[in-house]
């Protein structure tokens, strides 16, 4: 039992250490890679517990990818899977930026440098893109969820409102749409129901450098 444990935060360790440097962007650039991993692959969590877990971790003060990878690990292993998670995560990308802020100061003004990190925003950009549409094909179930996105959207693009007052704002309408169907006697649905999702899967395209 205790090896079985030892050889799941291993692999826990290894696959987030993997997840660190393959991915440009951060945040929600990580979020395909890790559901990619988690769920595809091995199965630790359901794809339903996956975006509640992503939009806690999207919500809560830090990075989005390591609190993904810290409530990713606690969920599958506790606090040693967290800690794991969290060191996996971290440990390569911070080497690598240790080393290249060495050496950012003599190849700042090259040619190439510039068009090269011109080309990753495009690709961060895209992997953003993606990351929000895959969220959106879980959270957008019904006509509450849809007119808080729309009214959220809208109120981060064309005005000053603060993000938090803006997240405070959906978990009160949240919670005031469910007790409200509740209370009428309708059955308040909290997540996209099974029978609705894609029975083949999601595909996932290959971006790993």
């Amino acid at each position: 039992m205790v090896n079985e444990k030892m050889w799941m935060l291993v692999r826990m360790f290894l696959v987030f250490l993997r997840i660190g440097p393959s991915t440009f962007g951060g945040g929600y650039a990580m979020i395909p890679v890790i559901e990619k991993e988690i769920v595809t692959k091995r199965g630790w969590l359901p794809q339903s517990e996956m975006g509640n877990l992503i939009t806690i971790a999207g919500s809560a003060p830090g990075g989005v990818g390591i609190n993904a990878a810290a409530f990713i690990g606690y969920r599958v292993g506790g606090i040693p899977g967290a800690v794991a998670a969290v060191m996996g995560i971290t440990m390569p990308t911070f080497i690598i930026v240790c080393v290249l802020s060495l050496f950012y100061s003599l190849f700042e003004h090259q040619v190439k440098v510039a068009a090269a990190l011109k080309g990753i925003h495009g690709a961060v950009i895209a992997l953003i893109i993606l990351a929000a549409y895959k969220m959106a094909k879980t959270a957008l179930f019904d006509w509450t969820t849809k007119a808080v996105f729309a009214a959220a959207l809208l109120l981060l693009l064309f005005t000053s409102v603060d993000q938090l007052i803006v997240m405070l704002g959906g978990i009160g309408i949240g919670i005031v749409a469910v007790v409200t169907k509740e209370r009428r006697g309708h059955k308040a649905k909290t997540e996209k129901g099974e029978e609705t999702k894609d029975a083949h899967g999601l595909s996932y395209p290959e971006y790993y450098i």
